[in-house]
Formats: structure tokens, sequence, C-alpha cells
């Protein structure tokens, strides 16, 4: 059960993971409230896997409101400070360390941390305690694919309730580092810096930062620390001519990383060190085409769910992520959207370790509140901080299907809020396209993503061949029965991409438990799955209008057998067969960049 460094662009040498068994027990009466009110656990655990999954020994997909997690571990205390760190829990957590309270958190798909150097026996015997409270039928919360029904249904799946990221806990020096963030700017080819200090704050800290590919030094930069804090822009010296410069941009096909030793001094000691990563990589819109490194690329993405039989929403372990990022490449996706699922961390190395783009999208909340708006805007912003650094992130996605907003063409409150959320996601990441709402009515956006799963390719021809004027693609023709772009928002000569297409259900190998086989379209045989396929593939990259498109979906999940792969990751036809499809080529035509 190996889940590698759970953050992996600020590492550390010394950490100690907290997986494994722990005491566990539910509380349906909510009956307490602290450690100390529980004198008896009845059940045993495997964190990081939900009580839902099988791989956790549970396995429990009843209704339960509130979990609590216990388990021991040795540490003794000592000069330097120890921060406890869950990587999720869905989705109110309290933690408490030997009997006293640590952190609060709320937000089931984004990590919190506690210092809890103060809290520590000294005999170095350590208890952590956390009550997970996830309301399983309320739809005000951010929830992505999980089912507020008992069973799963349509498109949604089983509940994923407390913890399902890994915890673990690391000592740090007094004054540590806490925070870094990286910007890359590949038209001065500089690389914009930022750290955060933490703990003591003496006077004379300095931030030296060393930046390397493979045995070539690029940087090596000291900078003041002030106010706990070092923004700064490193410029590397620019090869010129494309041939040069290309051997250090980041892209799928040559997914270079620069590696960096970041060290924090106070005068010449060093205090503390990490090391981490970045890339050069930009991404843009240029009129109607995608734009990787200044260059128009087209997008051939995926749909993830990022579920798995035995673990539901938590992964396996860190080869089960590496190998779904070989996967999509194996069968020529050069991204994947990831739906409704804030991915782990270690999926996003992999991602930029081996080149593979990804699309992140916000899980929904089905219900258009207040409280809802609140909660989706808290979760949003700490999910874009964690991940704002990996260069395979490409897109940022708030809202999907009107989700969470079902009035979008009547009620002005829900049209505010998918326009605040986009404007809000440009404010803390100019570096990066935002699609407002995807599949369709589109307001504020970069993009115009358009969902439309009829595996007639004559349909498709008529709909977004070269023949259909602009004004009747935007307002007269309206997939899954909604208009395209909302009044107010006409194309303005954004890329159109076809982000949901496909769902071709055939079920090669049944998952046990199964009881029906749920898709857009089925095919009863490898060879008619195959053949769909490929006559869908080859209209879509063939139709000049689109500039990317997003297959649905990458791998069975639960009743959905419309996977390219079974849910086990095995493939329903050769992989080569479908790399052949999905790399096909289309020659541009003039004028359209």
């Amino acid at each position: 059960m190996d889940f590698g460094y759970p953050r992996p662009q600020l590492q550390r040498a010394q950490w100690t993971c907290l997986n494994g068994p722990w005491r566990f027990r539910y509380d349906d009466e909510q009956a307490f409230r602290r450690p100390d009110d529980i004198d008896h656990w009845p059940q045993q655990i495997t964190v990081p896997y939900p009580p839902e999954s099988r791989a956790s020994g549970i396995a429990d997909t009843g209704f339960h409101t509130v979990a609590w997690y216990q388990r021991d571990f040795d540490l003794k205390p000592g000069g330097d400070r120890v921060v406890l760190h869950f990587g999720a829990v869905d989705y109110a957590a309290r933690v408490w360390v030997n009997g006293r309270l640590a952190a609060t958190h709320e937000g089931g798909h984004t990590p919190f941390s506690a210092d809890i150097t103060d809290l520590l026996d000294p005999s170095g015997r350590q208890v952590v305690t956390l009550r997970a409270e996830d309301d399983p039928q309320d739809l005000t919360k951010p929830r992505g694919k999980q089912d507020w029904q008992l069973e799963p249904h349509s498109i949604w799946y089983p509940r994923t309730t407390g913890i399902w990221q890994t915890v673990w806990f690391e000592r740090v020096p007094r004054t540590y580092i806490d925070k870094v963030r990286w910007t890359p700017r590949v038209e001065g080819f500089q690389i914009g810096f930022e750290a955060r200090v933490r703990g003591d704050q003496p006077d004379d800290l300095m931030v030296e930062v060393q930046l390397s590919h493979g045995e070539r030094l690029l940087a090596r930069d000291r900078y003041q620390v002030i106010d706990g804090e070092v923004d700064r822009y490193i410029v590397l010296s620019d090869p010129g001519i494309d041939d040069f410069r290309n051997e250090l941009l980041w892209s799928p096909e040559r997914p270079t990383l620069l590696e960096a030793r970041i060290r924090l001094l106070r005068g010449e000691q060093v205090i503390d060190e990490i090391s981490s990563y970045t890339a050069l990589r930009s991404v843009n819109i240029l009129r109607d085409r995608f734009m990787l490194n200044g260059r128009p690329y087209v997008l051939r993405l995926v749909l993830d769910q990022g579920y798995w039989p035995e673990t539901l929403l938590a992964a396996p372990g860190d080869e089960a992520l590496k190998r779904d990022v070989e996967l999509a490449k194996a069968m020529g996706f050069n991204g994947v959207r990831k739906h409704q699922k804030i991915e782990d961390p270690r999926y996003l190395y992999w991602a930029d370790r081996l080149g593979l783009l990804v699309w992140e999208e916000m899980p929904s909340a089905y219900r258009f509140t207040r409280t809802a708006i609140k909660r989706l805007v808290r979760e949003w912003t700490e999910a874009m901080d964690r991940d704002y650094s990996h260069p395979c992130i490409i897109v940022w996605v708030p809202f999907n299907e009107s989700w969470g907003v079902p009035e979008l063409t009547a009620v002005r409150e829900q049209r505010h809020a998918v326009e605040a959320l986009y404007h809000l996601t440009k404010t803390l990441d100019a570096t990066r396209p935002v699609i407002g709402n995807d599949g369709w009515e589109s307001s504020a956006t970069d993009i115009i993503g358009i969902h439309d799963y009829d595996a007639n390719t004559a349909h498709i021809r008529q709909r977004y061949g070269a023949e259909i004027p602009p004004e009747q693609l935007f307002d007269r023709r309206r997939p899954g029965g909604r208009v395209l772009t909302l009044d107010g928002y006409p194309h303005r000569g954004q890329p159109v991409m076809l982000t949901e297409f496909g769902g071709i259900a055939f079920e090669d190998k049944s998952e046990p438990g199964v009881k029906k086989v749920w898709g857009y379209t089925k095919a009863d045989a490898a060879e008619e799955f195959a053949k769909l396929y490929e006559d869908l593939l080859h209209t879509i990259i063939h139709t000049a209008l689109f500039s990317g498109f997003c297959y649905t979906q990458f791998a069975d999940t639960y009743q959905e057998a419309n996977g390219l792969l079974n849910a086990d990751r095995t493939p329903k036809v050769p992989l080569e067969r479908i790399r052949k499809v999905t790399t096909l080529s289309r020659t541009w035509i003039p004028g359209t960049l």
C-alpha cells in the first residue's frame, strides 16, 4: 500500500505515514462530542480507504452521518515542530491529539493540517482521533458523483465518508518553509517563485533557490525573507531558437521538469531544506484555438471519473495512479478531464512527470442556496491553491452541465454565480483558461464546451459541419435540450470543443455486484464497440469547428459500462487499436487561426 510522498511539490527527507489500521465506529445518533465520550471501538478500518469500500474492511454502503477514527503512534517530542496532515476527509472534520482539539476543517476534497507540537505527550505515545460528519443526503455540499440515494443510480456512484487520502506527519524546524508556488512565464523565460515561512521569525532569514535540468544548473538565487514571505521572478537564460528552447519547455510529448532545491538560511546556517519541481509551460487561447507554449495544440482528452471498484474515490495506491496516467497516454490521449473530482496530488505528480494534460473540475453541489455557493467558493479556492503549481493542469472548470445552478436561463442569481466563479478563478490564476459552465448554457467562459452523446455520425456532421452557419449552431441547435450560450453571451470567437461525447456501453467483463449496464449507446460485441468508436472519432477529428474533444470515458465505473477500459483497467479492445484512432491527424483549414 505505497502512496508516495503526499505533497509532491514540497518534499522533506523525513515524514511518517499514518495509513493502515485505525479504530473505527459510526455514531448515527451523534451521541459522542469528544474522544473521551467513547469507551468502545467495535470496528477496525484500513485508512485511507473510505468505509463504503471493500478495501477498508468495513464495506458499509448504508446511510451514516458521523464516523469516528482513532489510532496511536509513537513520537518523542523534541526541539522541533510536528505538523499533522490530512489529504482529504469528507466532509466536515474535527481532530484531537491526546484528547485536545487540534484542527477543524470543512470540505471533502481538500487538505488541512495542524501544528501539534504543544499537544504531544512527553511519554512519546500519541493518540489522534478524528470525527467526520457527512450527511449523505445533503445536496448543498460539493459532492461530485456521490449518490444521495441508497443505491447508485444513473450516472452517480457510491458515497465516500471520512478519510480517503493519506494521513501523515512530519517534523519541521522551529522556523520552516510552509508553502511554495511556481508561475511559469515562457514569453520571458521566467519562473515566478513564492515561498511562505512559518514559525519563529528572526530578522536575518534568506531563501536560496536552485533550479536545474539534469546536470545543468539553470539558476541559484538568494532572497531576503520579508514579513515571512518571498515573491520573485527567476529569469533563465533564453536559448533563443526553438530547437534549443524546446529542450526546456514542458509538453505531453516532452514533459521536461526543472528540479528545485530550496533552502531556508539564517546567516549561512541551513535551518530547513526541501525539494520541489516546476516547468516552463504556457497555455492560452488565441482566437479559436487552444495554445500550448505559443503554438496551436489539439486537445485529445478522455473523461476520467477517478473511481476504483475496491477503493471508490481513494486510489488503491501510488502505482494505480501512475498506471492510469500511462493508460491514458497508451490510448493516444494527451490529456484527461478529471470529472467531478479533485484528484489525489500523486496523480498530478505522475501527470507532470509522464506528460498528461489535466482539466481540473470542481465537484458539484446539487441545490442552489447561499450555503451551497459559500461552500463551493471555499473549497474551490482551496483546491486551486493546492494545485496551482502543477504544470499538467491547463484548464479550470468551476461548473459542469448547470449542476447546482439548474435555472441559468431564468434565474439571475444563478447566472451571477457562474460569472462570479469564472472571474474569481481568473483572478486567482491569470495564467490558465477557465470554462465557467461546461456542456451548455455558456456565459463567462474562455472555451465553449458542448456535450452531445448522439452516436449517429451523420447527425454530428449536420450539427457541426462547415456548412452550418454559426448563428444556427448557437441559437437553434440544442444538444441535450439546452441552449449552448445564454442571452448576452454570444459566441465571441472562443474555441469550441466537444467536451463530452461517445459513452458507448459494452460489458466485456462483469464487475461483481453490478446489476445493470448503463450507457448512452450500447454495443453487443467488441468489434461493434471498436467500430462505433472509430466512426465517432474519425468524424469528430475531421470536424474543423472543434479545436479539441473529450471522449466519455476512460474506464467503466459501477453501473456505467461505457469505458474504453473495464473497471479493473483491462482494455476492452487492444490499446494500440484505440491509439491509432485517437491520434488521427487532420489538416487545418486555412484561416482558422
